[in-house]
């Protein structure tokens, strides 16, 4: 088993940035790589942006590209999300999440085995 605890979303500005932390504990030896992914209200849960553990090869869906990174810190086996240029938008809770022994791809939502409990991002116009 994966433990997933995340932090650091909250209320901001239009404009403003934040930085979302995934802290992994457990069995996370066979994970390939970790996800953040973000629900709306009323919407489906969406992909955001996903990392290798193993050399750091990134992803991220295009309307985030350029204002979020994601990074990882292998020896603290955490992931971070750094947003940046925050818009309504991008309002959500953003849920952490590993990927267990299946196969990967990393915008896959059924790729991960893990979750976090999600954390809110207001982004206040």
């Amino acid at each position: 088993q994966v433990q997933l605890v995340e932090s650091g979303g909250g209320l901001v500005q239009v404009g403003d940035s934040l930085r979302l932390s995934c802290a992994a504990s457990g069995r996370t030896f066979s994970s390939k790589g970790m996800g953040w992914f973000r629900q709306a209200p009323g919407k489906e849960r969406e992909f955001v942006a996903a990392i290798a553990w193993n050399d750091g090869s990134t992803w991220y869906r295009d309307s985030v590209k350029g204002r979020f990174t994601i990074s990882r810190d292998n020896a603290k086996n955490t992931v971070y999300l750094q947003m940046n240029s925050l818009k309504p938008e991008d309002t959500a809770v953003y849920y952490c999440a590993a990927n267990g022994r299946r196969a990967w791809f990393p915008g896959v939502f059924l790729s991960y085995d893990y979750w976090g409990q999600g954390t809110q991002v207001t982004v206040s116009s």
